[in-house]
């Protein structure tokens, strides 16, 4: 029997639904004290990655040293660099030294989702081998999570997984901003719209928490990047809206590449978000 420690809400919820529960235990750890709906074969347990003393409990809870896979994929309550340090750059490392003594040792695998925020804008191909070039404090704060997620465990154990943007059910802020025609497409040069749907993220997500040798580092999206202007128009066309303006803005865009991913044996249900959209709107 596997234990996986799932740290997040909707993409831990959907990864664990991928897991047969006769071979794996769920332990979830969220901030609210609301059980989400999916959550029925996840124990779900309250702490808060910002606030030290509430992840107290790992020291002295025996159910945490049967720990042998973690899914680190929390949400920060904000777009602030005290909450992306506070459950990135710091909140891995103290998650990982709460854990009871001796779990490090045993720990089988410890996926870390992140994002590509940590490149910034490239009209060329960017992979895994593209050096990382963070522009704002998020991708600092990730790129910290990943060297300390290294740091901390033997090579194959720690893996990263930088996600590109999310989109499905519950996430259709985009087409609400297309449809009241609130949302203006960025023209120049410089302007990449990378997508994944939620649940080839949560796949993602039980793949590389089961495969067997994997990489340090993968990146999260389907198999066709899109100019984000043309996303745009193609959106607001199958919602029967007009096109939203143009407007000139500086590069803030990369043209991300999923080849490693891939090559793991991952294959997305929605390679092109043009069709996830679509089938979201059914």
């Amino acid at each position: 029997m596997n234990t996986v420690l799932l740290v997040g809400g909707d993409l831990c919820e959907r990864t664990a639904q991928l897991f047969d529960p006769a071979h794996w235990k769920c332990i979830g750890l969220r901030r609210s004290t609301v059980t989400p709906a999916r959550g029925n074969s996840i124990c779900w347990r309250q702490a808060d990655l910002l606030n030290p003393a509430s992840l107290s409990f790992f020291l002295s809870n025996d159910e945490f040293a049967e720990v042998t896979h973690i899914l680190y994929a929390p949400s920060p309550d904000s777009r602030t660099e005290a909450h992306y340090t506070g459950v990135y750059s710091l909140g891995l490392p103290r998650l990982l030294g709460s854990l009871p003594a001796g779990c490090l040792n045993r720990l089988q695998r410890c996926v870390l989702v992140g994002s590509s925020a940590v490149w910034g804008p490239s009209d060329n191909w960017v992979d895994e081998d593209t050096p990382a070039k963070p522009t704002n404090f998020r991708g600092t704060s990730l790129l910290k999570a990943e060297d300390a997620l290294h740091a901390s465990l033997s090579p194959g154990t720690g893996v990263s997984l930088r996600l590109s943007g999310l989109y499905g059910p519950g996430r259709v802020q985009l087409l609400k901003g297309l449809q009241a025609g609130t949302i203006t497409a960025p023209d120049g040069p410089g302007h990449w719209a990378n997508r994944i749907h939620i649940d080839d993220a949560a796949r993602a997500c039980a793949h590389l928490l089961t495969m067997t040798n994997p990489q340090p580092l993968y990146i999260g999206t389907d198999n066709c990047p899109m100019p984000t202007a043309q996303l745009y128009d193609a959106l607001a066309q199958m919602m029967g809206v007009p096109s939203p303006a143009r407007q000139l803005q500086p590069p803030s865009g990369k043209r991300l590449s999923n080849a490693r991913l891939r090559a793991s044996g991952w294959t997305p249900a929605w390679p092109n978000a043009l069709e996830g959209y679509a089938a979201q709107r059914e």
